[in-house]
């Protein structure tokens, strides 16, 4: 799997919305049940984006950032069930994906543009 750059495409952006995707919407907080820095996998099953990228992510009080170097934006939060939807977005295009967070794992779906695909997420201690 790559890891995203500054300057990797909109296939990287698809695939990262779908990251994104999993997380954000309820109209109420998960604090702090889900806080604390994910690994994300997106995976592409359909279309012509790149096949895989891994992105780190951190939720602080419900609220979704992008935890890493990478030129994207991030909007979303993660409800007390663990449901989440998320839009990712960078250079004028964007993906969403919606899922679910389960204890320190986490999976569900992705779309953008002509790409869609699946997503899973771990969350990472410290010395990871």
């Amino acid at each position: 799997m790559k890891i995203l750059s500054a300057n990797t495409g909109r296939s990287a952006l698809f695939a990262l919305v779908a990251a994104s995707a999993l997380l954000s919407t309820t109209n109420s907080f998960a604090v702090p049940a889900y806080d604390g820095l994910w690994s994300v996998s997106i995976v592409t099953e359909k279309g012509d984006c790149d096949r895989g990228y891994r992105y780190p992510i951190r939720i602080s009080n419900g609220q979704l950032a992008n935890a890493g170097d990478a030129g994207f934006t991030i909007s979303g939060k993660v409800g007390q069930t663990g449901a989440i939807t998320v839009t990712v977005s960078a250079a004028g295009k964007s993906a969403t994906g919606s899922g679910k967070l389960a204890g320190d794992l986490g999976g569900g779906y992705w779309t953008g543009g002509q790409c869609s695909g699946t997503w899973t997420a771990e969350r990472r201690t410290a010395n990871d």
